[in-house]
């Protein structure tokens, strides 16, 4: 483990600005720094959907907050921030998790043309879409996401924070459920 604590932390802490599923009063509160042209931030994002619908079922109750911020790669992935725009631009008509779920499902699909039908296909007014788009209208609000990331020390992701600390495990199911189990108690 580092001992370097800017690295370990989360310095911008969970608030009702972020995107959320659940209640920031849970017992566990995921942050998951995530880029939409990433295979690795998928594959978490479905183990965590995983982990909380178990949760969920054994517990009755949800006692999971997941939390997603944008942390586009850019370098390696040139659609990721377009991306990350067309998730917001849903969101301002009130279907974030609806384009994200989209998003992560269609990686290999984000051009622009493939971001007009996700949209047409959730029911967008498409002309207010591609004016947010083309006017690049919340790109304060992902590059506020990703320096939050940089503050905290991430370098790439997926990056995933358990009640404020960095998670340095595998991502394989059962790491990542008995760490979220263990932050529970």
């Amino acid at each position: 483990m580092n001992d370097d604590r800017s690295h370990s932390s989360l310095l911008v802490p969970p608030s009702t600005q972020d995107w959320m599923q659940g209640v920031l009063s849970a017992k566990v509160v995921l942050v998951m720094y995530g880029d939409y042209q990433c295979p690795r931030s998928a594959d978490v994002y479905k183990l965590i959907k995983a982990i909380k619908r178990e949760l969920s079922a054994a517990s009755g109750e949800d006692d999971l907050c997941f939390i997603f911020r944008h942390f586009p790669q850019t370098q390696i992935h040139p659609q990721a921030r377009r991306a990350a725009q067309a998730a917001e631009a849903a969101a301002a008509q009130g279907q974030f998790w609806s384009m994200h779920d989209t998003l992560f499902a269609h990686q290999q699909k984000l051009e622009n043309g493939y971001l007009i039908e996700y949209a047409n296909d959730l029911g967008l007014d498409i002309p207010q879409f591609l004016k947010e788009l083309s006017k690049q209208v919340h790109i304060d609000r992902i590059n506020e996401d990703i320096e939050s990331g940089l503050q905290s020390g991430i370098t790439a992701a997926p990056a995933l924070f358990i009640n404020n600390i960095r998670y340095t495990g595998r991502w394989k199911m059962t790491e990542l459920m008995t760490a979220i189990v263990a932050a529970s108690h």
